[in-house]
């Protein structure tokens, strides 16, 4: 994959891709970041890439000639445009399911906004306009950092394991399970007996109810765009009452009386086989 980024800073960048997991991509040919400053693409000596906002009002307004310059000039020099992500707080918030959409393109290119905004032209280049909250930071160059390594983490041979990305908060719609390492018991807090146990279902079956239970006391509205089965519902209307409303509340009951019933006649049935 190739990532180029437009910015008026690009020695922001420097530091955060010349370590860990996005410098060992890169070192493994896996991605190749490009930074390109915008004032290269001025027309006046002072290099100026803003001006007063028609209208009237604070701040200044990105121009959108050296926007339009630059496109121009990395579309010709690859030869092919870019799947071109605007940062903006205006833009759809990003979110798991897209960065897997943008880590199956093979060139990106991210236009970092500063000032007060931009030119509305400069919106026409743009296949996506994306956003990482609901808050406004000075430029576009930290959100592009934050969606870049997003992306580039889930392309092929990134990650140690090839599941790692797969267990991942979000990428299954819910938030991770717990995670524990050595030592089994520290300041008195021990490690659950599941995860010491070997048994690969049980433990499989622990996470599955746990993450489900974190997304739900932490996340609850992505409880909507996760498929759940009818034992994960009970599951979790057992311990978060009202959780989907009364009637789950009342099937988590029936379900909970039906297991208890169930255990009975089993014990039922291994006394009454051995007398």
């Amino acid at each position: 994959m190739k990532v180029t980024i437009l910015t008026l800073f690009p020695e922001m960048f420097t530091g955060p891709f010349s370590c860990s997991i996005i410098k060992r991509a890169v070192d493994k040919g896996l991605v190749e970041l490009e930074t390109v400053n915008l004032r290269d693409f001025a027309k006046d000596r002072h290099r100026t890439v803003d001006d007063t906002p028609y209208g009237g009002g604070p701040g200044m307004v990105l121009k959108p000639e050296p926007v339009f310059d630059a496109v121009a000039a990395i579309t010709g020099k690859k030869g092919q445009k870019s799947y071109t992500v605007l940062t903006t707080p205006q833009g759809e918030v990003f979110r798991q399911q897209i960065a897997a959409e943008l880590a199956c393109k093979e060139e990106l290119l991210f236009i970092c906004g500063h000032y007060e905004g931009y030119d509305e032209r400069i919106r026409t280049l743009a296949d996506r306009e994306l956003s990482i909250g609901d808050y406004v930071l000075t430029g576009g160059e930290l959100p592009a950092m934050v969606m870049i390594d997003a992306v580039v983490r889930l392309l092929p041979g990134v990650l140690g394991a090839p599941d790692a990305a797969s267990n991942d908060s979000f990428s299954a719609g819910l938030l991770d399970y717990p995670q524990y390492t050595k030592p089994a018991v520290y300041k008195g807090m021990a490690v659950p007996d599941v995860l010491l146990s070997g048994h690969h279902q049980q433990i499989a079956a622990w996470r599955r109810r746990e993450a489900l239970l974190r997304t739900a006391e932490r996340r609850p509205e992505l409880l909507a765009q996760v498929a759940l089965s009818r034992e994960d519902r009970a599951f979790l209307a057992g311990k978060i009452p009202g959780l989907f409303g009364p009637e789950d509340a009342q099937e988590s009951r029936k379900s909970s009386e039906g297991s208890a019933e169930s255990e009975k006649g089993r014990i039922f049935e291994s006394k009454e086989g051995s007398e």
